[in-house]
């Protein structure tokens, strides 16, 4: 098997800032994309929150009617009650008999109106229920209005950057792998760390880039040399001269503009 090739100093160099500018490139597709994956993900779990919510109303809705059903019921057995007790009262041979049967009458009274009381509660209940129903309906209308809204943006977003941000993250973990393993993940740790995901910037008017820490002159030449990988000691970016950045930023624009 053919040894991979060592790369100078320079070509590692030139390696790690075009590998930072296809991923500022990435970082630049999902700014313009900025919020909304998850503004639309927050709408959908809201629309599935009202609708959740709906569900549990209808079905209280349904619950409600039951009891009342069951009243009704309750209502036409007392009746039925009541109609047995009344004749069996012409046949009574005995006031102690009349009486217990008025009574037994008087508790089935009793019975009809504490359900028709329930009856009228839960009538209540269910134009209580009935108006939250309407309310919520319009509330998940309105948020599932605003989410097609969102989702049309996003997937228009989407259809516009897709394609080119599979083919960057393609091409970035090709370039990682003309550097060592090692750079590259230290590439990728200074990555994360450092504002604005630059781990590899230029030097500007004697400063690293997006810095205000001057770089001391001695320290300038030995960037420009090429013959070593030089971090800023105030953020740990690694730094490139201005020339060598400005030749790869040519070539890579070269490179997105056939994407």
């Amino acid at each position: 098997m053919a040894k991979k090739k060592e790369l100078t100093v320079e070509e590692r160099l030139r390696a790690l800032y075009d590998l930072q500018l296809i991923d500022s490139r990435v970082d630049e597709i999902r700014n313009v994309r900025g919020e909304l994956p998850l503004e639309v993900r927050d709408l959908e779990d809201e629309v599935e929150g009202f609708k959740l919510r709906l569900q549990k109303l209808e079905e209280s809705l349904t619950d409600i009617d039951n009891q009342i059903k069951a009243k009704k019921n309750l209502i036409e057995e007392a009746k039925v009650l009541i109609k047995k007790y009344n004749e069996q009262q012409k046949n009574v041979r005995n006031n102690r008999e009349f009486n217990s049967l008025a009574k037994e009458v008087e508790f089935q009274e009793l019975e009809i109106q504490l359900a028709e009381k329930h009856i009228n509660e839960f009538k209540a209940q269910i134009e209580q229920k009935k108006e939250v129903i309407e309310g919520t309906k319009e509330r998940l209308k309105e948020r599932e209005d605003h989410l097609k809204h969102k989702k049309g943006d996003l997937d228009a977003i989407l259809a516009e950057t897709e394609k080119e941000e599979k083919v960057l993250l393609e091409k970035s973990e090709e370039y990682k792998t003309k550097i060592e393993e090692r750079l590259a993940k230290a590439y990728t740790k200074i990555r994360t760390n450092v504002k604005n995901g630059l781990a590899v910037v230029p030097i500007e008017r004697g400063a690293s880039g997006g810095s205000y820490f001057t770089i001391p002159p001695q320290v300038q030449v030995e960037i420009t040399s090429r013959k070593k990988i030089i971090t800023d000691e105030h953020s740990g970016r690694i730094l490139v001269d201005a020339e060598l950045a400005e030749e790869q930023k040519v070539k890579m624009e070269k490179l997105f503009s056939t994407m």
